[in-house]
């Protein structure tokens, strides 16, 4: 087996690993969910790169910079006692529904054009688009998990057709998890409510 290949499955595993703790701990509002976004991110930025997927390797490196806002924003707002689940109007994901496209179709021209990247215009979509939900996720709103649903079915087969086969099962996971989040922190949002 070649040494790059052993290297790249290592890092893929230790990234896999890390992300699924994260995803895990976000699901159940734990405030070290960061931490482990964050480690996940960065060994995901060097696999993206490795496999030539640009705009997934800027998501992750994305994801780690956020990851440190996420960690700020939660343990600041736990310390006031004010970091509740929130609903968004639908004016308002439609509002970002079109610019999110809008960025995804710029973006998918710009790596189309002037990069040797694999599918630029369906990964230029799966980034912005979680670019968005990632917003989502720090902000506490419900319906992050609605688009983590619908992009990780998505990037099921983006992670597959470019040979990260534990990525795909892991994204796999995380469609399944993704419903899961979305019950427990309607729980909480409920829970919220009537105190």
């Amino acid at each position: 087996m070649p040494e790059h290949f052993t290297a790249a499955l290592a890092v893929e595993t230790l990234a896999a690993g890390a992300n699924l703790v994260y995803i895990l701990l976000l699901i159940r509002e734990r405030i070290a969910c960061w931490a482990f976004g964050i480690v996940g991110s960065l060994l995901s930025v060097w696999l993206f790169v490795d496999t030539r997927l640009y705009s997934e390797a800027l998501l992750y490196f994305f994801y780690a910079v956020m990851g440190v806002w996420g960690w700020l924003r939660w343990r600041r707002r736990e310390a006031a006692h004010d970091n509740p689940v929130v609903i968004w109007r639908a004016h308002a994901h439609l509002a970002a529904l079109a610019m999110v496209s809008g960025a995804a179709v710029l973006l998918g021209y710009v790596a189309q054009t002037y990069s040797d990247a694999e599918r630029p215009v369906f990964d230029a979509f799966t980034t912005c688009f979680s670019f968005f939900a990632t917003y989502l996720e720090i902000a506490k709103v419900l319906e992050a998990w609605v688009y983590w649903f619908a992009l990780n079915l998505a990037s099921i087969w983006l992670y597959h057709d470019r040979s990260l086969d534990i990525y795909a099962a892991l994204i796999g996971v995380y469609s399944v998890l993704s419903i899961w989040g979305f019950f427990s922190w309607l729980h909480s949002y409920r829970a919220q409510q009537s105190a």
